[in-house]
């Protein structure tokens, strides 16, 4: 196999110290760092594609996505040096009164191994700060989790805010969680539904891409 591929298959097999090798050594063939950049994703696509057809699970991606950061944290200095695009930011936070972050975390390392910058605004998100993050970070979408039906009127009223102050067309709205549904999402206006981490990546690209 080339370096290149040897990279994805160490990234889909969840070696963290094969993955840092091979991206080394991609740099010392001077092979180009956004070839080596989309190598580290594509292995990352391929893991997201297994766990939303339920052939593996968390622990997999867990892995998977330690070892692609593994070879990120190689590139980081020169992706910033060369400014790779990327396919945009994406804000991801579990919203007020909510404490649970699982499926957030699952979420934001697909998102991210998809090629998008993901900001974690963690979890028991107040309104005003998901409006504060939309103004500093710009973002293409904002994702938010609820597992709780008593959280979940707080999307809502972050979707109203931000129609508010006049934000509402400058970023998309994607939520999910155990007890949200498409049926919620379109009663408060969103953009989207994900019912699993596999089929937010999906809604991501759908919602920015187009694909």
């Amino acid at each position: 196999m080339s370096t290149l591929e040897n990279v994805k298959s160490a990234v889909i097999n969840g070696n963290n110290s094969q993955v840092k090798e091979y991206t080394e050594l991609a740099l010392s063939e001077e092979i180009d760092v956004s070839v080596i950049f989309n190598s580290l994703i594509a292995g990352m696509n391929h893991i997201g594609k297994r766990f939303k057809n339920n052939e593996i699970y968390v622990p997999e991606v867990l892995m998977a996505a330690r070892a692609m950061h593994a070879g990120l944290n190689v590139l980081k200095p020169l992706i910033t040096e060369k400014n790779i695009a990327k396919n945009g930011t994406v804000l991801i936070g579990t919203v007020q009164g909510d404490l649970h972050d699982i499926g957030k975390n699952l979420v934001l390392m697909m998102v991210e191994g998809a090629g998008y910058d993901v900001v974690d605004l963690g979890i028991d998100v107040p309104t005003e700060q998901f409006i504060k993050a939309v103004e500093k970070y710009e973002p293409k979408v904002l994702c938010m989790s609820a597992l709780l039906t008593t959280t979940m009127p707080a999307m809502a009223e972050v979707i109203d805010t931000l129609s508010e102050k006049g934000l509402r067309d400058k970023v998309k709205v994607i939520i999910g969680g155990a007890p949200v549904n498409q049926k919620y999402a379109d009663q408060i206006g969103a953009d989207g539904f994900a019912p699993d981490a596999g089929r937010a990546v999906d809604k991501v690209n759908e919602v920015v891409l187009g694909s």
